[in-house]
């Protein structure tokens, strides 16, 4: 029997900066002789760079939950491949993964990187997280982890948690952003977030903090994201006496140059999560996260050490944390530096690489 792991992964990869946490496992691993393909656009950035690496690419995304296309490609390149583990990280993949991988001899792996919407009561959940063809499941957070190890169907042997690490290295070549484009004046003090408008992001009490805020202070809000221009979010905004500083910038692909820029990073959640990239994104490029204490995200920062952590649904208690920021630029400055020592500390890619190698490795031993 081959000593080396052989992997067969799926994931979208043609987003570079969402893509790069994960990705760069693989990057790793093929570094360190692990024999990986990868089911992915053959035109993306990272295919590009898996190539070079000598991972092997089969241009193939799934567009359907359940494709004969789809089903017949996983089951052709799993019975010729021999592989030792299957890895899927998303809906798609995994649907017609587990249709492909039934009577082949290969451990299935699913990701999950949310901390929400899992119970043993939804029918859909024996097509996916609950499927008996699932061997293990890779968390991003224990919050993820818990939630699973509580559905009365589930083996709680197969859920484990690896985070998705970071590098600070990444994160070094991040411009800083002209905000005066925003008609932000130089001497604001900017507070951003980075949120598509999901109920679970909570940015309504964001925006209500706004309320609070004195009219005469130059606090500024840059808010990008798809879906905020909702009548909800609109109405709070024009009753707001300080509407005219809270800018909807919409998706942005610059939203990691603006928030290197901005003095402070809010994510309000209001739970669900695990560990939200675009926090650990802020604190890599010294951006002072405030947030609130959801499980997942109350794990990335110590409050008052590595930024700012407020209750759930409270808007007022947002206001005060970011009036503390305004007026304390020098405690600002070191939660900030703080922040960054935080990820290299507790959430480096370098531990995620090795996390994710013995896992790998444990699953040959078990054949």
């Amino acid at each position: 029997m081959s000593t080396s792991v052989k992997i067969l992964v799926v994931g979208n990869y043609s987003n570079f900066i969402s893509a790069r946490p994960e990705a760069e496992i693989y990057l790793s691993l093929a570094s360190k002789g692990f024999k990986i393909e990868i089911i992915t656009d053959i035109t993306s950035e990272y295919a590009k760079r898996f190539k070079a690496a000598g991972i092997s690419i089969i241009d193939h995304t799934p567009k359907k939950k359940i494709s004969k296309a789809t089903i017949k490609l996983f089951k052709e390149t799993l019975s010729k491949g021999k592989h030792d583990a299957f890895v899927l990280y998303n809906s798609k993949a995994i649907t017609n993964g587990l249709i492909a991988a039934k009577n082949i001899n290969t451990k299935v792996i699913l990701y999950r990187g949310c901390a929400g919407h899992i119970s043993w009561l939804d029918p859909t959940m024996y097509f996916k997280y609950l499927n008996k063809r699932v061997d293990h499941i890779i968390c991003n957070a224990k919050s993820a982890q818990s939630l699973f190890e509580k559905q009365l169907t589930f083996d709680n042997k197969k859920a484990i948690t690896i985070h998705k690490g970071h590098d600070v290295k990444w994160y070094e070549d991040v411009p800083n952003e002209a905000l005066d484009q925003f008609n932000v004046p130089d001497d604001a003090f900017v507070v951003c977030c980075v949120a598509n408008a999901r109920p679970v992001k909570g940015v309504q009490y964001l925006l209500k903090a706004f309320n609070a805020l004195p009219v005469d202070y130059p606090i500024f809000l840059l808010l990008m994201g798809n879906g905020h221009d909702t009548k909800k979010h609109l109405s709070i905004i024009r009753n707001c006496p300080n509407k005219d500083k809270i800018k909807l910038l919409g998706f942005r692909k610059d939203s990691l140059a603006i928030v290197k820029s901005s003095n402070c990073f809010v994510l309000p959640s209001i739970g669900q999560e695990t560990l939200t990239k675009s926090v650990i994104e802020s604190m890599c490029v010294e951006t002072t996260p405030i947030i609130t204490n959801v499980a997942g995200n109350k794990a990335l920062v110590k409050h008052n050490e590595s930024g700012l952590i407020v209750p759930v649904k409270d808007s007022a208690a947002i206001a005060r944390a970011i009036m503390d920021l305004y007026k304390n630029s020098e405690k600002n400055n070191q939660l900030a530096t703080s922040a960054k020592k935080r990820i290299e500390q507790t959430l480096s890619h370098s531990q995620t690489v090795t996390d994710y190698s013995n896992f790998f490795r444990s699953l040959k031993k078990h054949y």
